[in-house]
């Protein structure tokens, strides 16, 4: 019997349409803006990770084409050979200066980075990775390739984490690392971040901290989790993202000369990925200065969050224990929670259900996020189609 190699592709795709968990990609049809036209119509945009609205701000946007005049549309190489330019270097120095450490590298993407160096920090079955049990994917992928042993500790329990790191004081692991996101990218809380550098001290782990959803959001200026509980460069690994608060698209870490050092080596994805054309690297160092020069863009994100909480929790809708621009809408079944985005979409908000794989088969939710650019009219006509749907659909 001759074997169909690709009948599982249509098989598996199918199997996710009937149970909810497929995505369908909608066109965005411009900027990412507060408000914007999807598929050919206006709506609030909700589902953005451009916190700080800074992908639309005039110095980003001049200094990408700055960029593109002086240094041409490409790097043409990998930063290890010929892909290396000032522009990469100045962006890493203000990185370095932004977070308060001795050096910053920067990757094409924030998977990139954790893909890459993860496995790297702990390659061999002798060493020991500890990981919250709500880590982002792309930890996850990193940690699969490495040869580590892994342990898993219950979400923000610093108990169990302790617990580990004791039991693992009996094999004596070559290395060990702890690794955490800083913003739980579907629940919106914060790691105890204070808390883990603590233990990780005290029982000699590296810690490294996914900072994705906190830079250009918590902390003083924005400066994220490090700044959030006021220990700058005591983190081992401080990993974030370009693609979020800062507007535009690339990984960074930032720590020790040792650790930049380190992972330019040895990390293949920065290796043996073409550098980052010059106007994305450009209009990622004006987002920093922008951070450091006009902080009303992170006041005026911080006010919004606040409304935009206090009045989904006064309808009666379940938001779970966020503390960032991140607030779910909890919905549990996956069929209900596409259905109210579907008519949320309906009635001129962007706003995305979020399903298993991605969160427990059971805490299908609406997934929203705050921008600094949405004016209260906006969030206002945004409450209004939740409230009518949310009595509607019988959520609250």
């Amino acid at each position: 019997m001759k074997r169909n190699s690709t009948a599982f592709l249509k098989e598996e795709y199918q199997d996710l349409v009937a149970k909810g968990f497929d995505w369908k990609l909608r066109s965005l049809e411009g900027p990412s803006s507060p408000r914007c036209v999807v598929d050919g119509k206006e709506m609030i945009m909700l589902c953005s990770n451009n916190y700080l609205n800074l992908s639309n701000h005039p110095k980003l946007i001049q200094a990408a084409i700055e960029a593109t005049r002086t240094h041409g549309a490409g790097s043409g190489s990998v930063r290890a050979i010929a892909g290396s330019m000032d522009l990469h270097f100045e962006l890493e120095e203000t990185i370095a200066r932004f977070k308060k450490t001795e050096a910053a590298l920067y990757y094409q993407t924030g998977f990139a980075t954790n893909a890459g160096l993860i496995p790297q920090l702990a390659p061999e079955k002798e060493d020991l990775i500890i990981s919250d049990e709500l880590n982002h994917g792309s930890i996850i992928d990193g940690v699969r390739l490495s040869k580590a042993q892994r342990a898993v500790y219950s979400h923000r329990d610093m108990g169990e984490l302790e617990k580990v790191l004791i039991n693992a004081g009996k094999t004596n692991p070559r290395r060990m690392l702890i690794i955490t996101d800083g913003v739980f990218s579907m629940d919106g809380d914060i790691a105890p971040m204070d808390e883990i550098v603590k233990l990780g001290t005290e029982y000699g782990a590296m810690t490294y901290v996914d900072d994705c959803h906190g830079e250009g959001v918590i902390g003083n200026e924005g400066r994220g989790i490090g700044a959030y509980y006021g220990i700058e460069g005591k983190i081992d690994v401080e990993m974030g993202t370009f693609s979020k608060g800062f507007g535009v698209v690339g990984g960074m870490i930032a720590g020790s000369r040792d650790l930049i050092n380190f992972a330019l080596n040895k990390s293949r994805t920065w290796l043996l990925s073409g550098s980052a054309p010059p106007a994305t690297t450009a209009a990622c160092t004006a987002a920093i200065q922008v951070l450091e020069t006009e902080p009303q863009h992170v006041e005026t994100l911080w006010n919004n969050i606040r409304y935009f909480k206090k009045e989904l929790d006064a309808m009666g809708f379940d938001t779970g224990h966020s503390q960032t621009a991140i607030t779910p809408v909890m919905i549990g079944d996956s069929h209900k929670a596409k259905d109210f985005s579907d008519q949320l979409i309906k009635n001129g908000v962007f706003a995305l259900p979020i399903v298993f794989p991605m969160v427990a088969r059971d805490k299908a939710r609406i997934r929203t996020m705050m921008n600094a650019g949405h004016t209260k009219k906006d969030l206002d006509d945004a409450l209004g189609q939740f409230e009518k749907l949310g009595k509607k659909l019988a959520i609250v």
